[in-house]
Formats: C-alpha cells, structure tokens, sequence
C-alpha cells in the first residue's frame, strides 16, 4: 500500500506546472529552515564543515537557500521523468565550457561526464542525451515501486542505462570505445569497498571516501573527463548546462592521487553554485581513521 501511495503521488507531481513545483519546494525548504528536522542538522553539518571560513551568518544564509533549491529540485525531478525529453532540452541553453564539449566528442574518443549532485542534474542528463549519445551508470531507488517510472523516464531520452555492478562497467567501456558520452554522479559513495570502489581523499579540506570509477575508465580507455554542472535560473526561465574540462591527474595511475583531483573537479563546480547542490548527502560518514561519523548524535 505504501509504495503505491508514493508512485501515486510522484504521479501527481508529474503532472503540475513547473512554477507550482517550484513554488511548493520553496515553501517546504523555508519550513525545514525555521524547524528542527534532520535533514536540516545534515545541510548544517555538511556546509560547517566545507566551509569553515564562512561567518555563521553566511553559513546560515547557505543553508536556508540549499534547503529551498533542493526541495525545488526534488518537486521537479518526477515532471522531469514523466514530461517528453524535448520540454526539458528545449529549456536548458548550453553555458560555459560547452563549445570544449563537442569538439572532443569530435575526436571519437568518447567523453566522460562527470559532476555533482547540483542544480537540476536530471535536465542536465535529458539535455546531453539530447545532443549526443550518452550512456549513464544506473543504481535502482531506495524505494522499489519508483524504480520503473525513474528508469523509463531516463530510457524516454534514447540513452542507454549500466546497472553499479561489473556487467555495467564492461557495458561503459564499450560505449566509451564506440565514441560515446558517460554520464557518471560522481560525489556519492559506492558500495564496493577497498581500492577497488572508493579511496580517501581530499574534498573541501576534509577527507572524504571517493570512486575510483571515473580514474580506471579514463586509464582503461583514454576518454577526456570533463565535469559539469545544471543551473536552475530564477523564475522558471529555464536552466544552463555547463561544463570544463578536468583538472590534471584524473587518469594518474596512483589512484588516491586521481581521487584527489577529482575532488578538485567536483569542488570547482560546486562552487560556482554551492546554494544548488545537494548538502543532504552524508559525504563524510565514513572516516579514514575509522573514527566517529560527524553526523552522530552528540553524546
């Protein structure tokens, strides 16, 4: 019963205009603001933490405007999934970097597109599979009963999906030696543990467990990295995709150094935009030291 309950109401969602999506996430990110809740403690921990050098003030600003961009972002994404791929690529304009973007994907190479959890990233992946042939990595939703509607919605563009496991890694390498685009989220932590899944490195000055996937891609096949990001502009005016090629040492064979310059990749693209990006993610959980979660209760 609940899981049809909630696929009912992402259904719902779906179906409203976007300027009442992005009206009712402004109110929900306003009341998360004024009321204790835990999604909030996370926001607060997560931005204390990336930046320390902000005042309270600032740190406080940041987090009542992450708060209300990312629940707009939220009531967006079912529309996203439900409306024709062509609503969402004909409201996204190509920004910064974009130009770099297609004359590498002119060398046949492919490209892999790594970024962050920031802006409205599933326009950015109904834009670019709009443009070129792109193949992204594909882990099912907590939530089951959602899996079909999110995975058909991503299909509607013609990209082609690689389940998180080795049967879709081999199926990334194979669309990078075709020439195509990978789209890879690259700021969450996977689930394969070791040198093999995640090492620690650099991220905002704290240490964080990074993939190591976009680094044994690009060895593995000489395909340039470029990272990227999709602003939501104000007032339902549409969005930018925008893109810049990888700091050096993504493909160095010392993969916590690579780890580390893609930290450097995601960073650059986060702050160009840090009140957009999705502060709710538990980045730092797990410690190099093995030592206390920073988002345990206080004792």
């Amino acid at each position: 019963m609940r899981s049809q309950l909630v696929l009912l109401i992402f259904k719902f969602i779906s179906r409203i205009p976007m300027w009442m999506a992005r009206g009712a996430g402004r109110l929900i990110g306003q009341l998360l603001y004024l009321i204790p809740n835990k999604q909030r403690r996370i926001y607060a921990i997560n931005i204390s933490l990336c930046f320390p050098e902000m005042s309270e003030l600032e740190q406080k600003s940041l987090l009542r405007n992450s708060l209300i961009e990312n629940f707009i972002t939220m009531l967006e994404m079912p529309g996203v999934w439900h409306r024709d791929a062509k609503v969402w690529a004909d409201m996204t304009e190509p920004g910064r970097g974009f130009s770099e973007l297609k004359a590498a994907m002119s060398q046949g190479k492919g490209v892999i597109m790594a970024g962050p959890h920031l802006g409205n990233w599933e326009v950015g992946f109904q834009y670019l599979a709009s443009e070129f042939p792109v193949t992204a990595l594909y882990r099912p939703p907590r939530e089951r009963s959602l899996d079909d509607f999110i995975y058909q919605g991503r299909r509607k563009t013609g990209a082609d999906l690689a389940p998180a496991n080795v049967r879709g890694v081999k199926k990334l390498i194979t669309a990078l030696r075709k020439g195509e685009m990978l789209f890879v989220l690259t700021d969450q932590l996977p689930k394969a543990a070791g040198k093999q899944g995640s090492v620690f490195a650099p991220f905002f000055g704290q240490s964080a467990a990074t993939m190591v996937l976009v680094n044994s891609l690009a060895r593995k096949t000489g395909a340039p990295v470029f990272f990227f990001y999709t602003e939501r502009y104000p007032a339902a005016q549409g969005f930018g995709l925008h893109c810049m090629p990888a700091p050096e040492g993504v493909d160095n064979i010392e993969v916590e150094e690579a780890a580390a310059a893609i930290n450097l990749g995601l960073e650059a693209c986060i702050r160009q935009l840090p009140e957009q990006y999705l502060w709710g993610y538990k980045r730092f959980e797990k410690r190099a030291d093995g030592g206390r979660s920073p988002y345990s209760s206080p004792r």
